[in-house]
């Protein structure tokens, strides 16, 4: 628990908050019943506007928190702007503008880029918004209370672009583009540069062993990451958490203290907080699944959860580390002009297009490749031909003149398909478990390889038992055969549709509609269980999504 012993020669205005703090502990402690699946994908710098690296984590913790409502949880979403600091700052100026007004600019374009992915959501958080400053300055409180900050001279290296310290250890000799040497990062190569300054530091070396208690619960996924981690907490420096308002005053003062701006991380870490509802009622704490980008593992599996140790609060529960994306087999980058709009991109492969590639083809435990022809190809091959295809044919009016989800009888099923199709068909029960643990281990990417398959049998069966040609005739056992092949296909594409929709909303919604499922059939319960009747189909277009030329 946290304690409420206060330096009150540092800080004596802070005496009419005790109580206040010792409240806030209570409900803290006391309103988890309420708790929904909390996932966070961290807030994105405004530096620049967003690129295809940035939809990538918007879409797998939508996706991710999508799977949790089709199981039945109630689930809070959280992203958003980090817009305090040295780079935006520069980046501002840069542009000739008020910052305030260049994070209005950039986070604008973040939020409408996720708007046009069907990024559902539940708040986008600002660290500019007042509710964000109230959070950082009681969160500052409570490290001060728990006796974890004192005031210091810190000196060393410093990354701006990396908003981070730096040890001797972690710089190494570089030369510029002009060949003249300098210092840079050995984790982002970024120029570093000495600096002496009075800050306010945290005391992050006492908290080793319970980082390393932490971590021996598996937090961090995928654990290849996780040696890294005890490598860093091995060993570690005191942080500076400040820094003099006259270097950097565009951030939020330190509490009492207004010459001393607090640090960006320390800063842009408390949004989880605040949109869990800090320092008021906290119902959903800790955060059930954080997604990051490898690039800021150390802030948010070292620095993270020491201070949340330090305020008396719980760590995550888990941390999903993703690698980056290449372009072609090169690092994005402006210098090589190679950074992947997702504006434009959703241009040619639409919304569920660029998601559903993304994907199937982000692996979290290593680099992705996106090339143009990959996509259009995964898009056309997966969406348009393999899914769109099955449900233009079985939906047609040539072989389904009714217009109708038919029922075949057991006897047809046992009859008119091979022991393999049946036993191909059966499997369908078994997908939403196994879609269920890939999603579980975060391991989306199999989960789409799974319904594929499935989905690729449906389609084997169509073009084996050629329905077009069963529907030229009349005779009874003809037309028996021909609903057992529909239902099997648009059964497949039911199942199949439901467990597609934490990744492909759009299309999904688009074939369920046509095939007469409603809203509230769509449920992971609902993939589960054969559908029970014959049925009428829906009047939506069969048409998906359309085949994408390679030209455009």
């Amino acid at each position: 628990m946290i304690s409420t012993r206060c330096r009150l020669s540092l800080y004596p205005w802070k005496r009419h908050h005790l109580l206040r703090h010792s409240q806030q502990k209570c409900l803290h402690t006391s309103l988890r019943l309420e708790h929904k699946y909390f996932v966070t994908t961290p807030i994105f710098y405004v530096n620049a506007a967003p690129h295809l690296g940035h939809l990538y984590t918007a879409v797998l913790a939508d996706a991710l928190t999508r799977w949790q409502r089709l199981v039945g949880n109630e689930t809070l979403f959280s992203t958003g702007t980090d817009e305090h600091g040295l780079k935006v700052q520069q980046a501002a100026s840069k542009n000739k503008v008020e910052p305030l007004e260049y994070c209005n600019q950039v986070s604008a374009l973040f939020k409408r880029l996720f708007e046009n992915a069907n990024i559902g959501y539940d708040d986008y958080i600002r660290t500019t918004e007042p509710r964000h400053k109230e959070s950082v300055q009681w969160f500052w409180e409570r490290l001060d209370d728990a006796g974890c900050i004192y005031k210091d001279r810190y000196e060393g290296w410093y990354c701006v672009t990396d908003e981070c310290y730096l040890s001797e250890d972690e710089v190494t000799d570089s030369t510029d583009g002009e060949g003249n040497k300098i210092k840079v990062s050995v984790e982002s190569g970024n120029p570093v540069t000495w600096m002496t300054e009075d800050n306010y530091k945290f005391r992050l070396s006492q908290f080793t062993d319970r980082l390393s208690a932490w971590l021996d619960s598996g937090v961090i996924h995928p654990s290849k990451f996780e040696a890294m981690v005890r490598r860093w907490v091995e060993d570690l420096p005191e942080l500076s958490v400040s820094r003099p308002s006259d270097r950097l005053p565009w951030g939020i003062p330190v509490p009492g203290d207004p010459s001393q701006t607090i640090y960006v991380w320390l800063d842009a870490l408390v949004n989880y907080l605040t949109v869990a509802g800090f320092p008021g009622k906290i119902t959903n704490w800790p955060p059930d699944c954080q997604i990051i980008g490898k690039d800021i593992l150390r802030f948010h599996a070292v620095y993270w959860p020491a201070f949340l140790m330090a305020a008396g609060m719980d760590p995550p529960k888990r941390l999903l580390v993703h690698s980056h994306w290449m372009v072609d087999g090169f690092k994005m980058s402006k210098s090589r002009r190679n950074v992947v709009d997702p504006v434009k991109q959703m241009s040619t492969l639409s919304a569920d297009g660029l998601r559903y590639f993304l994907m199937k083809e982000g692996v979290p435990h290593s680099d992705g490749n996106y090339s143009d022809a990959k996509a259009v190809e995964c898009v056309n091959s997966d969406l348009v031909n393999t899914l769109g295809n099955l449900l233009s044919r079985c939906t047609s009016a040539a072989i389904n003149p009714r217009q109708v989800f038919t029922e075949p009888s057991s006897r047809s099923l046992v009859q008119d398909l091979s022991r393999d199709e049946q036993a191909a068909f059966s499997q369908l029960n078994d997908l939403p478990d196994i879609v269920a643990e890939h999603y579980e281990n975060v391991s989306i990417y199999k989960s789409l390889d799974a319904i594929m398959r499935q989905l690729n049998s449906a389609n084997a069966l169509m073009q084996h038992h050629q329905p077009w040609q069963l529907a030229k005739s009349n005779s009874a056992s003809s037309r028996q055969h021909l609903d057992t092949v529909v239902h099997v296909a648009m059964e497949t594409l039911r199942r199949c549709g439901i467990l597609l929709q934490p990744v492909t909303p759009g299309v999904s919604d688009k074939l369920l509609s046509r095939l007469g499922i409603s809203p509230d059939s769509r449920r992971l319960v609902n993939a589960k269980s054969a559908w029970p009747c014959e049925s009428d189909l829906g009047p939506t277009t069969s048409v998906l999504l359309k085949r994408i030329d390679r030209q455009r």
